[in-house]
């Protein structure tokens, strides 16, 4: 009897070593953010914590944009000391309840100067280093400013000391159920690895170019860039695929017109979203994941809200209701070489990094429009 009681009683998750390389900034005057970094620190183990003042975005739309003057004396500047007084920090997580873009902000991002939060926070440090590399990107209807990020494309796991900047991620969804679960799912990917296909869906009308260059690297001392065609994207689909399958993981790949859907959870997705010629939203609202399941959308304001709204194109936070584990997605206009490499992204976290490492690795800009959605620290493939 003994035995089966003590199989009742919820055991504690393990120890993980990247816990400590993670710092937690939390909003105290959002109850929504006070209440997910206290669920996430408590189940992660995680003890480095930062508090700060600022308007509270899990209440309305508004108060998702905040001007640069008021993030800078009440986020980044209490946010650079903390990050200097703890070199072991390599993780930042933020919450729903922090604001998701700024306007204003200088130097870098759109002629709107509408960069993400959490991209402007990644690039911390790079505006000291030599090796930086800063980039104009144009495309017909604007041009921004971004950096190139070093640790794209990078066989090595991260590190602030190797790299600079930072792999800054987000608990959020459209409720604080949502952001939670994202922890519940990491952890349940460590438990038991995913099992599932991995959805890979291309769109036929955007044509596809030779594999051989791909994922396209940005050139080194290139100053002006030009947006990757949309047969870049697609090719970058079958070069995941065939990667995977190598790699003897279950994928589907559907090259034809139609957008598809899935009767099964996934164990990871990428397609584009709204953008794709054929797109369905039935089909894009029946997707389900496994716990642990990364999924990736070519879709310009894909992370434009994480509250309810109608309109406009597919977002990343119905993908977090119907239960992905890890998101990437994008507050304003980032062009197509801001989107996260396929190839990239699912090679990395099968090879056991971490969601954060996986999605950086696979993205090519710092400073810019992306946001990631995750548990940082997941690592479901760990070696």
């Amino acid at each position: 009897m003994l035995a089966v009681l003590l199989l009742l009683v919820p055991q504690a998750a393990a120890p993980n070593p990247d816990a400590a390389r993670v710092l937690v900034v939390v909003n105290v005057d959002s109850p929504a953010a006070v209440e997910i970094a206290a669920d996430y620190c408590s189940r992660r183990g995680v003890g480095e914590r930062l508090e700060v003042h600022c308007p509270d975005s899990a209440l309305d739309a508004a108060r998702e944009t905040i001007s640069y003057a008021q993030f800078a004396g009440a986020v980044e500047m209490p946010l650079r000391a903390a990050l200097a007084a703890r070199p072991q920090i390599d993780f930042v997580v933020l919450t729903k309840g922090i604001p998701i873009r700024l306007t204003g902000a200088p130097g870098l991002g759109m002629d709107g100067k509408q960069p993400s939060v959490d991209s402007w926070i990644a690039a911390f440090g790079y505006e000291k280093l030599a090796t930086a590399q800063r980039v104009a990107l144009h495309d017909t209807d604007f041009h921004g400013n971004a950096y190139v990020n070093r640790f794209w494309k990078s066989t090595r796991p991260f590190s602030h000391r190797d790299f600079g900047g930072y792999l800054v991620t987000r608990l959020d969804g459209y409720t604080v159920a949502d952001a939670k679960a994202l922890v519940t799912r990491s952890l349940a990917a460590e438990a038991r690895k995913p099992e599932g296909e991995i959805l890979l869906d291309a769109c036929a009308g955007f044509g596809f170019e030779s594999a051989d260059a791909q994922p396209v690297s940005i050139p080194p001392g290139v100053e002006k860039v030009e947006e990757l065609s949309t047969a870049s994207f697609n090719t970058d689909l079958v070069e995941a695929a065939t990667l995977l399958e190598k790699r003897g993981q279950r994928v589907r790949l559907d090259k034809k017109s139609r957008f598809v859907g899935s009767n099964e959870p996934l164990a990871g997705y990428a397609s584009w979203g709204s953008n794709d010629l054929q797109y369905a939203v039935d089909r894009y609202h029946e997707l389900r994941f496994v716990p642990g399941a990364l999924v990736e959308t070519a879709v310009s304001t894909s992370a434009r809200t994480f509250l309810a709204t109608k309109g406009g194109q597919s977002l990343i936070a119905d993908l977090l209701a119907q239960g992905a584990t890890g998101a990437k997605g994008y507050c304003d206009e980032p062009l197509v070489q801001a989107v996260a490499s396929p190839t990239i992204l699912f090679e990395r976290y099968l090879r056991g990094w971490t969601l954060a490492e996986s999605y950086y690795a696979a993205s090519r800009l710092v400073g810019w429009e992306d946001i990631v959605i995750g548990d940082p620290i997941c690592r479901p493939y760990r070696k």
